[in-house]
């Protein structure tokens, strides 16, 4: 429970200037939550089926049987909604980073080599798209490093990122124990990269987005369509973007290849790129490129 404590005041009145390249006002971090083949199901062991994150908003999960109905919805994501993603990003030559759940890039190893292929950056995202807060501690330290090299076999190169989600009190402390990462994302609570200790040393935290974020879609008074999404992002950041003359800022976006990646929705993510294309101002980045340059401007304190 003390693993983490609580900190209100972050960068204060007066933040850092983050100095991005080029002289951008906001840095925008595209990420794609790849979890298909990783969510709850009983031929896992599990007790019940996926019931979150589905199109069926609402539907309790299946105590003791298969939900083949939500099995497909998210089988969508890996078969046809990731290459939407991919061909959108293409198109626009846009960078992305990854959170990869370990089980379900292992098992389309052809979504994971067209990752490595495309330059984007694959960050960790658990074995399992689980709730890790009652995981043993050994057992999710065994997930940590099954991912790693999960990753490290399929995409050529070790994650230098994680991101859980549902995180237990000791996921920062692990990774950090880890090594080899250069920041996590489990945060929600700052418009800016900064540090904290895990491990007893200093640990660079890049904050993540569940507003900006196309889960909205599922979700009670979400998202309905994509003239939602766009709306919101646009909005997002436009007022970053005025802030940043100032003080540069960050935006994170939110994708899943079973959400953003069907027909109706793919729009929300092609306007928002052909929006900062018009508007300008923004350094498109990968999460360890701006892990990277924040290192190197803003290193740790003492």
């Amino acid at each position: 429970m003390s693993e983490q404590q609580r900190d209100l005041v972050g960068h204060g009145a007066r933040p850092p200037h983050a100095a991005w390249p080029g002289g951008a006002r906001v840095a925008v971090s595209l990420v794609l939550n790849y979890e298909e083949g990783g969510e709850a199901n009983v031929l896992e062991g599990d007790r019940a089926s996926e019931g979150y994150l589905h199109e069926i908003v609402g539907a309790p999960p299946v105590v003791g049987g298969r939900d083949l109905n939500a099995e497909s919805m998210f089988a969508y994501g890996a078969r046809a909604g990731f290459w939407r993603v991919h061909r959108t990003l293409a198109a626009h030559g846009a960078p992305l980073t990854v959170h990869a759940v370990g089980q379900a890039l292992d098992r389309n190893p052809e979504a994971a080599r067209a990752m490595a292929a495309a330059g984007w950056e694959v960050a960790g995202h658990g074995w399992r798209w689980i709730d890790y807060r009652e995981v043993p501690e050994e057992t999710e330290r065994a997930d940590v490093r099954r991912t790693v090299a999960t990753v490290r076999r399929l995409v050529g190169r070790r994650p230098v990122g994680w991101y859980t989600g549902r995180t237990s009190p000791r996921t920062r402390r692990l990774v950090a124990e880890e090594g080899g990462f250069l920041y996590d994302s489990d945060d929600y609570s700052d418009d800016l990269p900064f540090y904290t200790e895990a491990a007893g040393r200093p640990h660079l935290v890049l904050p993540y987005s569940l507003d900006a974020n196309d889960f909205k879609f599922l979700i009670v008074h979400g998202f309905t369509n994509a003239d939602d999404m766009l709306a919101y992002l646009v909005d997002t950041f436009d007022v970053l973007h005025a802030e940043g003359a100032e003080r540069p800022r960050m935006m994170s976006v939110g994708l899943h290849p079973r959400i953003i990646g069907r027909p109706g929705r793919i729009r929300a993510l092609d306007g928002f790129l052909r929006h900062l294309a018009r508007r300008g101002g923004a350094w498109v980045a990968t999460r360890e490129q701006i892990a990277r340059h924040w290192l190197a401007t803003h290193p740790p304190q003492g």
